[in-house]
């Protein structure tokens, strides 16, 4: 019988499940490895398939209601003759009762590797493929890997990539290697059928069997069928250019201006103000009068000129009035930073709900409410609650939360990271972060693009929003909230499996996404991403003047998936050239204390020439200058004869080899196409991450620590690599 009949026959006779024979009569016809079974209605008939099948064989009740067997002892394995076949469906019978409807009888497949796969349905994302260690640990081990459907042959290939134990499909105690075939054509399978059969909810395949062979076979399979989850579509799209008219403005009204410290309506007027903001001003205040020396006006209504954005401070309950106030003076974009609307609870929900519906009547888009302000270096526009400024570049960065998103603005500044926008976007009651990544697609300032996420509003658009962002340009993110206390109750371990934040990673894994862990995370990556080439692979070149901190960059390099390769003969002989004979000959590379000016600048080439590495790391060859202040210190407390000119000159001669060396390296990288980091001797307080060079697309990138370097390195590796596989 075909799928679909299968499935409406269950209906029909109000069955939320299909039998496990009906189940796995679905997934054979979608592809899925099953094992040969036979249906006997009475206990004979169980008797006559098992001695047709050959001993030993496999007993289960059969039944509609019987959806977990093993919990009711319903399953009897090993059963080696007829009269063990006999006994077994005696107390089989017993244990269902009035459920039972027949027997399944199987062959007494061995085989010590068991897997699970299935499928559910995420409230966000849709159909989610799963493929993990199985058996009856399954949940206890919790070794899986999830998939947005739908899942093709490379993707179902990176779920088994991603186990834990994958070394169990290899080649285990003397029994063959898994079919990996097999395994890719049952997630493929399921993916296939979350796509065609819409009443499917949840599928369960455990164990998916490995045999001593290699051939892989589920014994054990459950459908649920049911009603998905609605989509959510509660937010219509925006127009990605009604977007970018908000980050350019030729004129601004501060609707709740205020001339008291500390207040919004004064902090975000004169931070706006003193950023260098080339349009007209507008203050409005209800009592009028002047604010800074500046006329302010009762209502917008009064502005003499057009206005292009209205920033908004005033008290959540008066909002609402300004909308036909707006309408008739034709303020079309509205910055809303009032707090008070649906992050208060049910009645500021119904409050932002009653706001949006007025807005969007009259034609007016809301950023916020509840956020912390925007920015657009580019164009001088810094509207924000904390008076950072970074420089124009090519990171835009939309943060959930405010304050962590000013100081992720403060850090690019100091860093030297180059911004193209900054978007607090607050509630998100108009404008989602779906909405941005669609903006960002199409903006060609943007180059990276950085995210702080709690929540989303539509998940499958935010997937495939970033999906197409990233074959253009790298995402990174740090998700808030990494619980498991959106677990929902399931019927099968598929769905039991499945929380909230396993299925949001297997998201942004698939849509090319790097997700952090810690917010300086973020910085450190769109600082590599915006001033480095992609590396083409994962071989590393380490130069290093300590052997330590060599040992140490390798070890990181190896647990974060590079490799240390090792160095070619004729390499080692065009080192030969430049160091002394004891060096090591060896990949890292010390400089043993050689460190004339020419000689990091020769050995770096070299390596970025050799075809064997793909990028290369450099430590402590920048990043002395306190080291050598302290060591001027000590030489002049302690050696009044010392010529205090050549003391002076040396902090002047240090900065110009660094400036020296890191334009070398900038130019290199033009040659070769390889990316080069850098890790600081010590900081100053001059320090950047980011230094530039005139006249280069590409920048000196020099991090603290290593493992900051390492795992940069590691996210642009892993990002090229999924672009790579996207082509």
């Amino acid at each position: 019988m075909a799928a679909a009949e299968l499935i409406r026959k269950a209906k029909a006779e109000d069955r939320t499940a299909l039998t496990e024979a009906e189940s796995k009569a679905v997934l054979k016809q979608y592809g899925v490895p099953v094992v040969e079974e036979k249906i006997a209605a009475t206990l004979e008939e169980a008797v006559a398939a098992a001695e047709e099948i050959r001993f030993p064989v496999v007993l289960k009740g059969l039944g509609a209601k019987l959806t977990h067997k093993t919990e009711r002892g319903l399953v009897r394995l090993n059963l080696k003759d007829a009269g063990d076949v006999r006994r077994a469906a005696q107390q089989v019978a017993a244990s269902a009762g009035a459920d039972l409807e027949g027997y399944l009888i199987q062959p007494m497949l061995s085989g010590r590797r068991e897997f699970v796969a299935g499928l559910s349905c995420d409230p966000q994302f849709g159909p989610v493929v799963m493929f993990g260690l199985g058996g009856i640990f399954t949940e206890a081990l919790d070794d899986v890997a999830f998939s947005i459907a739908p899942v093709d042959e490379n993707h179902a290939g990176q779920m088994i990539d991603e186990l834990r134990a994958k070394m169990l499909l290899g080649p285990f105690r003397g029994e063959a290697a898994a079919a990996r075939d097999q395994i890719v054509r049952a997630l493929v399978g399921l993916s296939r059928i979350s796509m065609e059969l819409e009443d499917v909810t949840e599928v369960d395949i455990n164990p998916l069997l490995v045999g001593p062979d290699g051939r892989v076979t589920a014994v054990d399979a459950l459908i649920i069928l049911g009603e998905r989850p609605a989509a959510k579509t509660s937010h219509p799209p925006i127009d990605p250019m009604a977007i970018a008219k908000l980050f350019y403005p030729r004129s601004i009204a501060f609707v709740g201006a205020s001339g008291t410290l500390g207040k919004w309506g004064y902090r975000l007027f004169c931070n706006t103000a003193a950023g260098g903001f080339k349009g007209p001003i507008y203050l409005v205040n209800s009592k009028g009068g002047e604010i800074t020396g500046r006329p302010t006006f009762k209502s917008v209504a009064e502005i003499p000129g057009p206005v292009d954005l209205a920033v908004v401070t005033i008290p959540a309950m008066k909002v609402l009035d300004l909308i036909p106030q707006f309408k008739e003076k034709k303020i079309r974009n509205m910055l809303l930073i009032t707090s008070g609307f649906a992050e208060t609870g049910a009645e500021g929900r119904r409050l932002e709900e009653e706001l949006v519906s007025a807005a969007r009547e009259a034609g007016i888009l809301i950023l916020g409410p509840n956020t912390m302000g925007i920015c657009n270096p580019h164009d001088n526009l810094f509207c924000c609650g904390s008076n950072v400024r970074p420089r124009p570049g090519a990171t835009t960065i939309v943060s959930q939360s405010g304050n962590l998103g000013v100081q992720l603005l403060g850090f690019a500044e100091h860093e030297g990271v180059g911004i193209r926008a900054f978007i607090g976007s607050g509630n998100e009651a108009m404008i989602t972060i779906e909405d941005y990544m669609e903006a960002f697609e199409v903006d060609e300032l943007t180059q990276t693009v950085v995210l702080y996420l709690e929540s989303i509003k539509n998940g499958r658009r935010f997937f495939e929003s970033a999906r197409r962002v990233g074959k253009k340009k790298p995402v990174v993110m740090l998700k808030g909230g990494r619980t498991q206390a959106g677990n929902r109750a399931a019927a099968s371990h598929t769905g039991a499996l499945a929380s909230n934040i396993r299925v949001f990673d297997a998201a942004a894994r698939q849509a090319g996404i790097g997700v952090v862990e810690q917010p300086m995370d973020l910085l450190d990556l769109s600082a590599a991403f915006s001033s480095l080439p992609l590396p083409r692979g994962n071989r590393v070149a380490v130069l290093t003047l300590g052997g330590g901190w060599g040992v140490v960059a390798s070890d990181l390099c190896v647990e974060n998936g590079l490799t240390i390769p090792d160095l070619a003969p004729e390499l080692i002989a065009r080192i030969d050239q430049i160091l002394p004979p004891y060096w090591s000959r060896s990949n890292p590379i010390d400089l043993v204390g050689e460190f004339g000016p020419k000689i990091p600048m020769q050995v770096i080439e070299e390596l970025l020439e050799w075809d064997g590495c793909d990028a290369v790391i450099h430590l402590g060859i920048m990043g002395s200058q306190v080291f050598l202040k302290q060591m001027i210190a000590s030489i002049r407390a302690v050696d009044p004869v010392m010529d205090r000119k050549v003391l002076e000159a040396i902090p002047g001669a240090l900065a110009e080899f660094e400036k020296s060396y890191l334009e070398h390296t900038v130019r290199l990288m033009e040659k070769h196409g390889k990316p080069v980091f850098g890790v600081n001797l010590l900081p100053d307080e001059n320090a950047r991450t980011i230094m530039d060079v005139e006249g280069s697309p590409y920048k000196g990138v020099s991090f603290l620590t290593p493992e900051r370097a390492v795992k940069a390195l590691a996210r642009m590796y892993a990002y090229r690599q999924w672009r790579d596989g996207e082509e």
